[in-house]
């Protein structure tokens, strides 16, 4: 009974906004990512000469430019350069010039301005004859220029041709070109106060490689001379130079001869190279020299060279005479064990080296050996420091330094005087798999339970009785916190600790570059852990599976992962097999009365299951290579039970089914006219999309899993196959999103959202062919026929971008209303759709009658405007997603969302409104005082009660 009325009032409650703006940051998370950065394209800029204040502008290798907040580290903009339709071939380049209004970017063949304050683009260019390989901007201005915008030199290679290009800085037009023909390998531009370099490598006669360095003027980009450096005994490649300087007034060019036993310095423009050698007092084999320079025109010739070992690091400052071009060493920063990373920075002609170990941050002069600053840090971490930028404040005789540090994983933080003041999670961007983390005390309980529900009446209350006594071990720390329980209670937003309802789940998840994550979505997705479970550039995460206290994740070589997902402590870890996976099912058994366990099953790229199925209830579908869909039941078969090939020229692209966790509250709809369309409920359900490419049609199947017969199929004309299909399907109904024809006579395209439910016969109070059957067989019902078919009711809906991934909510008792998820690509945000609005049995071209109003329904209107509170994400910029994992709570009114795939989204939904659970309106605080105030009134008044009773039993006497 109380299950029908919790229904009724869930039922009659209507559709209400998404998410409120008080809500925002409160419920929900975002970490909005750029992914791993490019490490000469990070910097620390002033966007506006009238203010001292600087942003961190920084490209990803996913070719996304923005520029972060140093206070916060949170993201002022970025626009992402993968979506212009450029070639991503070629290395992503950003730079930028305090006081430049812009920062420009180069990615592929595309050049682009940038504003440095909002990220607006300012223009952009096309380069169609090769891609860009370097990028600079010039720091010295024209007479005539008339604003800040300072002019691009641009550097295109295309099949070992080279092109220089000079771009206005204000509307991005060619002034000039050099064409390189001599067949050399472009290199790198740099430039001086009075030339522009071009820098090549010409192939020497026998090996190696010779610098050719040729000037251009400045003005009309004409050769005026070139320079040929004898390097080819050293240089065997691009990777063999360690540094081309730009914008200073002595540009360098570095590099070491194959024993790393001298360091060769060229100042560009000179035939001089001076051959430093290189004091290895450690003894240890150089890993890697970094050469650290100033970029400005004004500041003074100096710079630094950081050799790097396995276990420890040395720096060493040089000094350049600009007459002669003689460089010579002034001092050198000390071998220190562990991580070190060397930052440069300009105040005026001045400059500055930052030093960050594992234990300290330090700021020298490059003029001098003497330490400016010195402070404690602790950056110590299994996660290589791979580069630094700092930002150097001086005030008086004292220093200030914040310095940016990027990890191997991709993430970087940021540290002020030796302080972590913050962290960006960037590695999260290459998530290619989660799950949510299930508690392992819940599995512990379960199984009591289900070893009490084995017991005897006497035994099973003997063994509670137990239970209860092993858990008073917990009772003084339950005391303990008790107040402190009690005043957050009352004290805080929350009107209640939703903590024990399930509602503050974690999420473990796998990245492509070998990391293991877990997040804590009730607290705003903090990571609750991390490890670096292997070193590679692409892990090939197939799936993660959970179980209480456990999280394995499978790989595409056939080999796993095991970690404690309390701790994120690795336990096992199984080896590679020589069977390549395509895809991992996971499938939920039933191992006890109360105890269910998630199992993994590999699958080979032929649709074929690796591990046996004799031990797995139900039914496995999958996809094979050639675009057929196949049905698995048995143990060790070597062949399907059934096979769905779809029609002549299709290819079997998707296939959906039901959610593991898809609670039916009721098997039917009730009309308005209190009459019941039975519901069809079929849990073998799975929804097959199949293209056809050439005659652009894509037809959507439903079918059987157990049996394989199609229930329904409906094919669409003029899809274009290039554009996002997507489908979900939960209970008795299913959706998918295209672009194609419209339905009818109607030449028009359009992007198109179709729903589709399912019942057991278009008669109200029929329950079709199966009547009143107890049970059924998805091969034989009881009067031993085939499968009946479903009545399906569809409507298609017009809307005004693609859908790119579709999810449905889940609740625990599947009463809520639920709601379709949909990824928006186009907006970069996530909307969830009401079922009601989505009913295809909406009245066509009338309004509703009074019965069907009764029922939720209103007229059907084609095109499906997203209403504004539909977005679970809100105002934010949501990018990236490639899927959605939806969960559930104990509270029934509330489910759980998380995507992720690009940036990270948490956040939660109740599509019916929080009808079990006290709203943030009620005050707690005001109704502890009111009890308090009763129970004062009724101890004061009761003794006046009481001696008013005794006097008039006195007076009637």
């Amino acid at each position: 009974m109380r299950l029908q009325v919790v229904f009724s009032i869930a039922a009659c409650l209507s559709p209400v906004a998404a998410i409120y703006a008080d809500e925002v940051n409160h419920i929900d998370f975002h970490h909005a990512l750029l992914g791993a950065l490019s490490l000469d394209s990070t910097f620390f800029l002033k966007p506006s000469s009238s203010s001292n204040a600087s942003l961190l502008y920084t490209i990803s290798e996913k070719s996304i430019v923005g520029a972060v907040n140093p206070r916060d580290g949170s993201l002022i903009w970025r626009q992402d350069l993968s979506r212009s339709g450029s070639s991503p071939v070629g290395p992503a380049i950003l730079r930028g010039l305090d006081g430049n209004n812009a920062v420009v970017s180069a990615v592929g063949d595309s050049v682009a301005s940038w504003s440095a304050q909002d990220g607006k683009l300012v223009w952009e260019s096309r380069l169609h004859d090769g891609v860009v390989a370097d990028l600079e901007l010039l720091e010295l201005q024209d007479a005539s220029a008339s604003s800040n915008t300072r002019d691009v030199i641009a550097l295109t290679s295309n099949n070992g041709a080279g092109v220089v290009r000079r771009l206005d800085g204000d509307l991005g037009k060619i002034k000039w070109e050099h064409k390189d023909t001599s067949g050399d390998i472009p290199f790198q531009v740099s430039s001086s106060p009075t030339e522009v370099f071009y820098i090549s490598l010409q192939p020497a006669l026998l090996k190696g490689y010779r610098i050719k360095v040729t000037a251009l003027d400045p003005i009309t980009g004409r050769q005026s001379r070139h320079v040929i450096l004898n390097s080819e005994g050293d240089v065997t490649g691009q990777e063999s130079v360690f540094f081309v300087g730009a914008n200073t007034a002595s540009p360098l060019i570095a590099w070491a001869d194959k024993s790393l036993k001298s360091l060769k310095v060229n100042v560009i423009g000179t035939k001089h190279i001076n051959t430093l050698a290189i004091d290895n007092a450690s003894g240890l084999e150089i890993e890697k020299i970094t050469v650290h320079a100033p970029q400005k025109l004004n500041s003074l010739a100096h710079f630094l060279v950081h050799y790097k070992t396995q276990t420890g690091a040395w720096a060493e400052v040089y000094h350049v005479d600009m007459k002669s071009s003689v460089v010579t060493k002034a001092y050198n920063l000390p071998y220190l064990q562990g991580q070190s990373v060397i930052a440069t920075n300009n105040i005026n002609a001045n400059v500055y080296f930052t030093r960050v170990t594992d234990t300290e941050a330090l700021v020298v002069s490059s003029a001098s050996h003497g330490i400016l600053g010195r402070w404690k840090a602790d950056v110590a971490t299994s996660d290589p420091i791979l580069h630094a930028v700092a930002d150097v404040v001086t005030k008086g005789k004292t220093v200030a330094v914040r310095s940016a540090i990027v990890h191997e994983s991709g993430d970087w933080s940021l540290i002020r005087n030796g302080q972590t003041e913050w962290t960006r999670p960037e590695a999260l961007v290459h998530t290619l798999a989660a799950a949510w983390a299930e508690d392992e005390d819940l599995e512990d309980l379960a199984h009591e339970l289900e070893i009490e529900g084995h017991e005897t009446l006497l035994g099973a209350y003997v063994h509670r009785v137990k239970r209860h006594l092993r858990d008073l071990q917990h009772f003084p720390e339950w005391v303990k916190d008790l107040p402190k329980r009690i005043i957050t209670s009352i004290l805080s937003d929350e009107v209640s600790n939703l903590d024990s309802f399930g509602v503050a789940q974690s999420v473990i998840l796998a990245t492509k570059k070998g990391r293991i994550y877990a997040l804590d979505t009730g607290r705003h997705g903090v990571i609750k852990w991390s490890i670096q479970a292997e070193k590679t550039a692409h892990w090939d995460v197939k799936a993660v599976l959970t179980n209480p206290g456990l999280a394995e994740v499978y790989l595409g070589d056939g080999s796993s992962v095991r970690v404690n997902s309390t701790t994120g402590k690795i336990l096992a870890r199984s080896s590679p097999t020589d069977v390549k996976l395509a895809t991992v099912a996971t499938i939920n058994q039933q191992t006890g009365l109360a105890v269910s366990q998630n199992r993994a099953v590999g699958i080979r790229e032929d649709g074929s299951p690796v591990a046996p199925l004799g031990a797995l209830d139900g039914f496995l579908v999958t996809t094979s290579q050639d675009g057929r869909l196949l049905g698995w039941v048995e143990t060790d078969s070597k062949s399907p039970v059934w096979d769905f090939v779809p029609p002549a020229g299709q290819r079997v692209v998707k296939a959906v089914s039901r959610p593991s966790h898809d609670p039916v509250a009721s098997i039917g709809k009730v009309l308005g006219d209190r009459s019941v369309l039975y519901k069809y409920l079929n849990p073998n359900l799975v929804l097959v999309t199949a293209v056809n490419e050439e005659d652009h049609t894509a037809g959507f199947y439903l079918l059987d899993g157990v049996s394989g017969k199609v229930l329904y199929s409906v094919s669409r004309a003029g899809v274009d196959p290039t554009q996002p299909i997507t489908s979900a399907i939960s209970e008795n109904w299913f959706a998918y999103s295209f672009f194609g024809d419209a339905v009818g006579e109607s030449s028009a395209k359009g992007y198109q959202l179709v729903v589709s439910e399912l019942y057991e016969s278009p008669i109200a109070n029929d329950r079709g062919p199966l009547g009143s059957a107890g049970n059924y067989s998805s091969l034989h019902n009881g009067r031993g026929n085939s499968l009946s078919l479903p009545h399906v009711v569809s409507q298609s809906f017009v809307i005004a971008e693609p859908i790119s991934h579709m999810a449905v909510t889940q609740t625990r008792q599947g009463i809520t209303v639920r709601q379709l998820l949909c990824v928006l690509p186009s907006s970069n945000a996530i909307v969830g759709i009401p079922r009601q609005v989505l009913d295809p049995r909406r009245p066509v071209d009338r309004d509703a009658t009074s019965a069907e109003a009764e029922e939720g329904l209103f007229r059907y209107a084609p095109f499906l405007e997203f209403d504004g509170r539909w977005y679970l994400t809100h105002s934010r910029d949501v990018t990236g997603i490639k899927s959605i994992l939806t969960g559930s709570t104990l509270l029934e009114s509330t489910g759980l969302v998380f995507a992720y795939g690009g940036d990270i989204f948490g956040t939660r939904t109740t599509p019916s409104q929080a009808f079990d659970i006290l709203g943030k309106s009620f005050s707690k605080l005001q109704l502890v005082l009111t009890v308090v105030a009763l129970t004062g009134g009724v101890i004061f008044l009761a003794p006046l009660a009481r001696a008013k009773q005794v006097n008039m039993l006195w007076k009637s006497s």
